[in-house]
């Protein structure tokens, strides 16, 4: 089934794909909200753009999220002070703050109807055990200057022991959003190709030329907006990341509906807002996140989410259900910048932890004034090429497993993927039944799947 987005907004922009070689400026891989809003700014630049996408605007992550745009990325300040300190904490912090804003200036400057509301969020616990956690976090956001409370009412049709507050936080529909940014691209002399795949990209001098199957594309630069960076070197990513796949259904609760956009502090993971559908309210309640590839049934995802929604709201029918995979990172921080240190004009967003929708505009902003040459105070945070993620080993440990016991390499192994192909020390992402594999061969021969 359709997520609500995709099924309010089914008349789909409709765009040509690549059929011949053409030159841009910036060409951009990926038409999710992160290559959109990067094609935004640039294109308000000056600069001539170029979006290819081999599907169609936003049909994956973006058109399949809840949506919510929040500095609140769960229990994250009391962890990031602890690894990096106060000030890396404080800059993530307002990154997304400033994001949210952006976002905002963006849809007034451009007149963009996508239902932008600003909402309070909340991260909540209703077991007593986690208050310290929640008053820890509380303590930890007021150090860094940012008006966080400590609440125990929160609007939801149940108690809670205790929660977090941000305020002015928002919630928006994607769709509407992105479809927005589409109209101020081509206004700018930008072009948007869908449906397009892109298979390779190779830099001779100081050109790229990025290779579909329609016609290359000769660039300058080249930004890698794709959910997954699909290039294996010499990036790495596969090694640094994995996937995790979540669930939402969309509710007719039959009840008046809170404001506010919440998600409970530890397992299981439950996300609400609210969002409109056919001029009502609704509920978007979320939940039942894993690690792709391991075996989960329907009663271990949306019957447990809809189990759920009927304990709260007995006559309550079920809308939509959709799910999505979202790129984690070792260190919960997204990797934003140059691609590879060796490869210059060359740059990625990717990695941004569930929670996109703030992250692909730090990604934009960041990305933009390097292609530009500005300074951007919060670029180090995120930087794309650290190497601390790599060498946490019980973090990779958590990533990699061993091919006896991997569900992804047994799939792997049935199918007609060659591993002695693979060089030792070496690795790569392979498609498996529309799943991303990273797969890597150790000098020992011994093969490790994320």
């Amino acid at each position: 089934m359709n997520s609500l987005w995709l099924t309010e907004n089914n008349v789909e922009k409709n765009f040509n794909n690549l059929s011949n070689d053409i030159t841009t400026d910036v060409c951009i891989i990926g038409a999710g909200i992160f290559g959109l809003t990067s094609a935004y700014y640039l294109s308000k630049s000056g600069l001539k753009v170029t979006i290819v996408d081999k599907s169609d605007i936003s049909r994956k992550t973006t058109g399949h999220t809840t949506a919510k745009i929040t500095s609140q990325h769960g229990l994250i300040y009391t962890y990031l002070i602890n690894t990096y300190g106060e000030q890396f904490a404080k800059d993530y912090l307002f990154a997304n703050e400033e994001a949210i804003e952006n976002i905002k200036n963006i849809i007034d400057t451009e007149n963009i109807d996508c239902d932008f509301e600003k909402q309070s969020n909340f991260v909540y616990t209703t077991d007593r055990f986690e208050l310290n956690k929640i008053k820890k976090e509380v303590d930890c956001v007021n150090t860094l200057g940012f008006p966080a409370n400590f609440v125990t009412k929160t609007g939801l049709p149940f108690e809670v022991a205790g929660s977090i507050h941000f305020k002015n936080q928002a919630q928006f529909n994607p769709i509407k959003y992105v479809y927005g940014l589409c109209d101020c691209i081509i206004k700018n002399n930008g072009e948007i190709y869908t449906n397009t795949t892109v298979y390779d990209v190779k830099k001779a001098d100081e050109t790229f030329t990025t290779f579909t199957m329609g016609g290359s594309i000769k660039s300058k630069y080249v930004i890698l907006a794709s959910h997954y960076p699909f290039i294996n070197f010499p990036g790495m990513y596969f090694l640094k990341m994995y996937q995790s796949s979540s669930y939402v259904i969309g509710v007719d609760t039959k009840k008046t509906l809170f404001n506010g956009m919440y998600i409970s502090s530890s397992s299981p993971t439950y996300s609400l807002r609210t969002a409109y559908y056919n001029g009502k309210k609704i509920l978007l309640l979320g939940g039942g996140s894993h690690k792709t590839g391991t075996p989960v049934t329907y009663d271990q995802s949306y019957l447990a989410l809809e189990k759920y929604a009927k304990q709260l709201y007995p006559n309550s029918e079920i809308l939509f259900r959709w799910n999505t995979r979202d790129c984690i990172t070792l260190d919960k921080i997204p990797y934003i910048g140059p691609f590879s240190s060796t490869m210059s004009n060359f740059y990625v967003g990717t990695g941004f932890n569930k929670w996109g929708m703030t992250s692909s505009n730090v990604a934009a902003n960041i990305v933009c004034d390097m292609i530009l040459g500005k300074n951007n105070k919060y670029s180090y945070v995120f930087d794309s090429n650290r190497v601390n993620p790599i060498k946490n080993r019980t973090e990779v440990k958590n990533v990699l497993t061993e091919s006896v016991n991997s569900l992804a390499i047994k799939k792997l192994k049935n199918s007609t993927v060659s591993f002695d192909n693979i060089p030792n020390n070496s690795g790569g992402i392979i498609d498996v039944n529309n799943q991303k594999v990273g797969v890597y061969k150790d000098t020992s021969r011994k093969y490790f799947c994320c």
